[in-house]
């Protein structure tokens, strides 16, 4: 893993990451969010993996991630998940 930039932002908590990653195929992003925390040595619960990119032909991948400082940080800043309801008309 290269690091590309690594800005500490200090009003919403958390370390903003570009690395690029050499592999055969497209990390998933639990693999990206399992090789950040073993590299930082953070926990996998606040971190969060904004994007993986590529270009064709090319064995490099771009990973933008988040590092929070607590989980109480991520769960205030990261944009909920909506819940799927039953029933709901298609």
């Amino acid at each position: 893993m290269k690091l590309i930039s690594d800005f500490k932002n200090d009003l919403l908590k958390r370390r903003e990451l570009k690395a690029i990653v050499e592999a055969d195929s497209t990390p998933s992003f639990e693999t990206s969010a399992k090789l950040i925390a073993e590299e930082y040595k953070a926990s996998e619960d606040v971190i969060v993996v904004k994007g993986i990119y590529g270009k064709f032909g090319h064995k490099t991948f771009l990973i933008e991630a988040i590092i929070y400082d607590s989980v109480n940080d991520k769960n205030r800043t990261e944009p909920k998940k909506k819940e799927k309801t039953k029933g709901a008309a298609a």
